[in-house]
């Protein structure tokens, strides 16, 4: 990716999870923080592979239940959390649909299907569109036909995305993938990685990302040797 003299070639790598709600406000915040640079930042951003729940069972599990028994009774009574989430994400201009009835489902397929956008330079509008998908459409992020129709929402071809799944073509790259990442300690998500070198983790407030790509650019550092 080459880029005009002055401006900064950035590359990100955002090991995340689509039914994360912290791993879209992450990627607000840092959209927020690129958009306020004095400079210009030609930014890659490749999203990478983790499964918050790699064990949840076909039919997934209600949310309640599933914050129950993975982080206490209290966690299950998260209303005024859930509430926050919601008005931070409208700040960020992100609508989330916290739903009575709300499930939490396995993830695998949707990683598929975002190893096969990134080979067509779609990646970000897919998962974009799987995280809508998820929070505001209350669609089930792990069935075959609703991925395939979110493909296609995102600007791809939904009986391709469909045959991707089908056979899954990619499931091994995924996996090989997720186990890379994990090696880098990215055991938590959202976890940024700039550069291939600095790591942030969690979905921090902007200014923390303007104070990462500051320095990037005031040492003029390329991308290194991150995962491909």
């Amino acid at each position: 990716m080459a880029a005009e003299p002055g401006t900064l070639n950035l590359q990100v790598d955002i090991v995340s999870d689509v039914v994360c709600p912290w791993c879209i406000i992450g990627y607000l915040q840092l959209r927020k923080a690129l958009d306020s640079m004095d400079f210009t930042v030609d930014a890659e951003l490749r999203w990478r592979p983790f499964e918050l729940n790699p064990d949840m069972p076909p039919q997934g599990q209600d949310l309640r239940e599933h914050l129950a028994l993975k982080y206490g009774p209290a966690a299950a009574r998260g209303d005024g959390a859930r509430q926050r989430l919601t008005q931070l994400g409208a700040e960020l201009g992100f609508e989330f649909d916290y739903h009575e009835g709300m499930r939490m489902v396995n993830t695998f397929r949707a990683h598929q299907l975002l190893h096969w956008a990134r080979e067509r330079g779609a990646q970000t509008a897919l998962k974009l569109a799987l995280f809508e998908a998820f929070f505001r459409r209350r669609e089930d992020v792990s069935d075959v036909q609703t991925l395939a129709a979110v493909a296609a929402r995102a600007g791809l071809d939904a009986p391709q995305a469909a045959a991707v799944l089908a056979d899954e073509r990619y499931a091994a790259p995924v996996r090989r993938e997720q186990a890379q990442w994990l090696e880098r300690e990215g055991h938590a998500v959202p976890t940024f990685f700039f550069q291939g070198r600095y790591m942030v983790p969690g979905a921090q407030e902007a200014a923390a990302f303007r104070r990462v790509l500051l320095k990037i650019h005031e040492r003029g550092e390329d991308p290194g040797s991150g995962a491909g």
